[in-house]
């Protein structure tokens, strides 16, 4: 036995871990720092590698324009050498300028390919990346013509362009950085009505069930969510009240017919009784017991139908045929008040039959029991069209009497479990257990139909709707 039950205990434990480990909680201040950091690294990266390449641009074109002006100075000095003094005033000229322009290198050929002028060793590296050279031609009177290069060394601008990228890329990177961080402190500060109402739905038990969440400055993104979760809690709260009501309203139904059991039964024990004394104890004993049972099957059937159970629905029968076997039932305790019954209407709609017998037995004989006495009860029956626009239509049944008015404010619970409006209503000597109205509205709802009450100057109503398959 104790291998059976941890062998099957793991699978349990296993699967139990695994849905810890997949719905493991994230932060929602983490995930949106690095989110927004990462943008910005991207929206910064791009921006300040455009200005990067803008700049390297400017450089290019700063060099390109440096190598062209002094193309042309070299080609118009060359030129006014030439006609001046010859080969040798060209070359000395080009030696001046030399030493007036270090970062440059020239070198002349001439058209044979031999080397006319090349300037003295250069200070800088004239085949490395950092530099640009420049061809130019000319024609000269004693050497003929001239080929020439002039070479510029860029390195200060390169390495001024790397320290451009270093610092931008540390301008990204500490952006990013101060991006994410006060993106989460931000977070956390505005979470922090969120960590007030956590604080107070953990406050709200089965004693506090009318505290309701609330906060100080009122966020419109919040407002919705607080304002759903309180009417969420009204309705608890009114939930709540309501089954403490049901259980004590059923625990005094039941206190009363088990008090008399007890009290039929200690008399009877209290001396020797004949046998015709303990027949009408037990006869007496036995009219509780019926009504203790009336009440649990009510009880019973009222359950199934707020688990959702539907009614079988037969053949279509006509309802004013079941209201005269129903008024037929009825015939003796309407006799004894002088109540008269009048049928308007009829329809013919599949239901459950017995069901709505009950509903229809449960209205008259409320009807009966605060009817003014020698007056006429009147039982209509209407086909109207569904009230959701779908297709088919329902039945309304009402069964009205004349008597005492019910209040506006007692209508909307007449048919809430062992509600009575008052006292008045109410009869000692045959005493009911409050759950008629509410079985007519549980039938109701087993026919996707409704129940309904109205009253007003002596007249009231009281009734039901039925939905026909196609509507339902």
């Amino acid at each position: 036995m104790n291998t059976r039950t941890v062998n099957s205990s793991q699978p349990v434990n296993g699967t139990t871990t695994a849905a810890t480990e997949k719905s493991c909680p994230y932060s929602i201040s983490r995930r949106l720092s690095w989110l927004l950091a990462v943008q910005t690294v991207v929206g910064l990266g791009v921006l300040l590698a455009f200005i990067y390449g803008a700049t390297s641009m400017l450089f290019a074109a700063k060099h390109e324009e440096e190598l062209r002006s002094y193309t042309h100075v070299l080609v118009d000095v060359v030129q006014e050498a030439d006609t001046l003094g010859g080969e040798a005033e060209v070359k000395a000229r080009l030696a001046w300028l030399a030493e007036r322009r270090p970062g440059t290198f020239v070198e002349v050929q001439r058209a044979d390919g031999s080397v006319f002028y090349r300037d003295a060793e250069p200070t800088f590296n004239i085949t490395a990346a950092a530099t640009r050279g420049m061809d130019f031609s000319l024609s000269t009177q004693e050497a003929g013509e001239l080929k020439g290069k002039v070479i510029l060394d860029c390195s200060q601008d390169a390495k001024t362009a790397r320290r451009m990228a270093f610092l931008l890329v540390g301008a990204v990177l500490a952006g990013a950085a101060l991006v994410g961080w006060g993106t989460y402190w931000r977070v956390r500060c505005s979470f922090r009505p969120l960590l007030d109402l956590a604080a107070q739905t953990k406050a709200i038990d089965a004693r506090h069930l009318g505290q309701r969440l609330s906060l100080q400055e009122p966020a419109e993104e919040l407002q919705p969510l607080i304002d759903q979760f309180n009417g969420l809690m009204q309705r608890v709260e009114r939930t709540y009240a309501q089954l403490e009501g049901f259980n004590a309203d059923v625990a005094h139904e039941l206190r009363t017919p088990l008090a008399n059991l007890i009290g039929h039964t200690e008399v009877t024990l209290s001396r020797e009784r004949s046998v015709q004394e303990l027949e009408e104890t037990l006869h007496s004993n036995l009219e509780e017991l019926h009504r203790m049972a009336a009440i649990v099957n009510d009880m019973l059937f009222l359950a199934q139908a707020d688990r959702g159970v539907k009614a079988r629905r037969g053949a279509s029968v006509s309802l004013a045929e079941l209201v005269r076997q129903v008024v037929e039932f009825h015939e003796a305790p309407m006799e004894d008040r002088g109540l008269r019954v009048q049928i308007d209407g009829d329809a013919a709609l599949s239901m459950d039959e017995p069901l709505v017998k009950r509903a229809l037995s449960n209205l008259l004989g409320n009807a009966i029991r605060y009817a003014d006495p020698g007056s006429q009860l009147k039982v209509h029956i209407a086909r109207e069209p569904a009230a959701d626009g779908s297709s088919g239509d329902s039945v309304r049944l009402w069964v009205e009497n004349s008597g005492p008015s019910i209040a506006a404010e007692h209508l909307p619970r007449m048919f809430d479990r062992f509600f009575r409006a008052d006292a008045a209503r109410c009869e000692v000597e045959k005493p009911h257990h409050g759950l008629g109205l509410s079985i007519v509205a549980a039938i109701a709802r087993m026919h996707d139909g409704f129940p309904a009450a109205e009253s007003h100057d002596g007249r009231t109503r009281v009734g039901f709707s039925l939905r026909s398959t196609a509507a339902a």
